[in-house]
């Protein structure tokens, strides 16, 4: 029995040996996680998870393309990456190694990109953010006086080459903004560059006189920046300001010496566009800049060339861009009497027409469509006589079917013009107002149509059939009604419900403040169903009183915006500087 055990223990530690001697299990080694995005100096957190334990990993970082030094000492210990300094997007490899087998590695892709870089531009207000993206990268900026940053500006994808260049404007004057570039990812997250400072510079005071507000207790505006197309008395200079709601300065453009601006709209491609009366059509961005112009004597010279017998004298009041990029814009005209039919006595006549500008992509216009007043319009109807005979003020352009809205303040009519996008015949399909196509409801005929109007716009999504439309009613030579005594003479800010088809319109709003604005003006349903209207020249001031006020037959005021040396030709809110931005 002993000599059998000793055999027995010796078996067994035999295969105690064998098991020791056995070798270990392979290392099974990653990272996460595979790849990252960062600006440089910030920083990335790897993980690597290694089978034989954390202390077995060593990280090292391949060599960096355009960086000189040691590669290794962007990454730590505890695999903590801190971006370099690059001027070009940089992909840089993170690598995790084994201890225990150094053939056993794993990896991550770090794209660096440069910091943006920001500088003045000419316009006080406003910082160029420059970024050196790949080509597509969305980006955007936030702002704002600390790190909050609680504006943004739009989102743009970099161009195919060269730099992605953004204007932050919004921004008081004297004031220290921090901003930022942001690209937005997948599921919420963000990948943000580094802060940045830039204070913005002073703004003269008779640049831009100031402005006043006051907002009803218990009531709140419809947010976003309140955008005056000034005129300054008595200087009679003409710049374009973007307000907050509170009165402060957020942007402006200063006045031109050559002429005045009119007709101020935001593009699509972030841009103004605005007549320079009465000699060019202007597009600048929110530095300044002039993109590019037609001016009348280019208009003339590709009239002239087409034949069409019009002897420009000015742009006024009003162009608008349309979705396919051409330009409409107004202009006038004098004709002899003798050159119009079924006109006598009477000398040269100031008439309206009508250009659909057309961009060849090298800067210059090509006129596609016109259309005359003359051709269109009874020469012998003429209420505020002549030689101004129509005095048009706006155009507005209707989506749904492609034709355009013409403001006629000396014939006091809103008339809509067959366009159809270029292809239309000019025909006039209706007029609006008094003596002209449509029943007037929930007023008296004529006395509760509008008079001398500026500034109408469609209130609904929907353009045809039956839709709503606002109008400042200035009321220049409105009837009086029999029996009034006071208040007969009055401007309002009013919303009809127009029905193309039984050919009514119905007041639905009708705010009138007592107060006589005879020239200028504007009127637009804002966001939140509030109607905003700019008299122009308030009775109180002399001055713009502009209102935002609830909707229906009992309108209150909301908001109010009072200017002082200076009248607001038209005022309009704006969600932010930037299309298809909130603030």
């Amino acid at each position: 029995m002993t000599r059998i055990a000793g055999v027995f223990f010796c078996l067994c530690g035999f295969l105690i040996l064998l098991a020791g001697c056995a070798s270990s299990p392979p290392v099974i080694l990653s990272v996460t996680p595979t790849s990252a995005t960062v600006f440089s100096s910030e920083t990335v957190q790897l993980t690597a998870t290694d089978s034989a334990g954390d202390a077995d990993v060593d990280w090292s970082v391949t060599s960096i393309p355009g960086v000189a030094g040691i590669a290794s000492t962007y990454i730590d210990a505890n695999g903590t990456f801190t971006a370099p300094t690059v001027t070009q997007p940089t992909s840089i490899t993170v690598v995790a190694t084994s201890h225990r087998d150094p053939t056993k590695t794993a990896s991550a892709t770090i794209n660096v990109f440069p910091n943006g870089q920001v500088t003045a531009t000419n316009n006080p207000q406003v910082a160029q953010y420059t970024l050196n993206l790949p080509s597509g990268t969305n980006a955007y900026i936030q702002f704002g006086t600390d790190t909050s940053y609680k504006l943004n500006t739009w989102t743009q994808p970099a161009p195919a080459s060269g730099p992605l260049s953004f204007y932050v404007a919004g921004m008081l004057a004297s004031t220290q903004y921090h901003m930022r570039a942001v690209l937005p990812g997948p599921n919420g997250s963000m990948i943000t560059d580094v802060d940045h400072t830039f204070t913005t510079q002073a703004v003269p005071a008779a640049q831009i006189p100031p402005v006043t507000t006051t907002t009803t207790q218990g009531m709140t505006p419809q947010s976003g920046v309140e955008v005056l197309d000034l005129l300054i008395g008595p200087s009679g200079s003409s710049p374009l300001a973007a307000f907050d709601l509170s009165g402060n300065l957020l942007w402006s453009y200063p006045a031109l010496s050559s002429g005045s601006v009119q007709g101020v709209h935001l593009l699509p491609n972030g841009h103004f566009l605005f007549g320079d009366s009465p000699s060019a059509l202007m597009e600048v961005d929110l530095a300044g800049n002039t993109i590019q112009q037609e001016t009348l004597a280019q208009l003339q010279t590709a009239f002239n060339n087409q034949g069409l017998n019009y002897t420009l004298n000015a742009f006024h009041h009003d162009v608008i861009g349309l979705p396919n990029g051409h330009w409409i814009a107004l202009f006038n005209m004098y004709v002899a009497c003798s050159a119009i039919a079924n006109c006598s006595g009477l000398g040269n006549i100031l008439g309206d027409g009508i250009v659909d500008l057309a961009p060849q992509g090298d800067g210059t216009f090509l006129p596609v469509w016109t259309w005359s007043t003359f051709d269109h319009l009874d020469i012998n109807r003429a209420p505020q006589g002549y030689p101004d005979w129509t005095h048009s003020n706006a155009l507005v352009y209707s989506p749904d079917d492609g034709n355009l809205l013409l403001s006629i303040r000396h014939q006091s009519w809103i008339i809509k013009i067959d366009y159809e996008n270029g292809a239309g015949s000019g025909a006039i399909l209706w007029h609006l107002g008094s003596q002209g196509d449509f029943t007037l409801q929930g007023g008296t005929d004529p006395y509760d149509w509008f008079y001398m109007q500026h500034g109408p716009s469609f209130t609904t999504t929907n353009t045809t059939g039956q839709f709503g439309l606002a109008v400042f009613d200035n009321g220049n030579d409105r009837p009086t009604q029999p029996g009034c005594t006071s208040g007969c003479t009055y401007s309002r800010g009013v919303t009809f419900q127009i029905d193309e088809t039984a050919k009514t319109a119905g007041i639905v709003t009708d705010f009138r403040p007592m107060e006589y604005s005879f020239w200028g003006g504007n009127a637009e349903q804002l966001a939140n169903g509030n109607l905003e209207a700019d008299f122009n020249a308030g009775a109180t001031s002399g001055y713009s009183n502009i209102f935002e006020v609830t909707p229906g037959s009992s309108p209150q005021v909301v908001w109010k915006l009072s200017t002082g040396n200076a009248n607001a030709y038209r005022g309009f809110r704006l969600p932010s500087l930037y299309p298809g931005v909130q603030w």
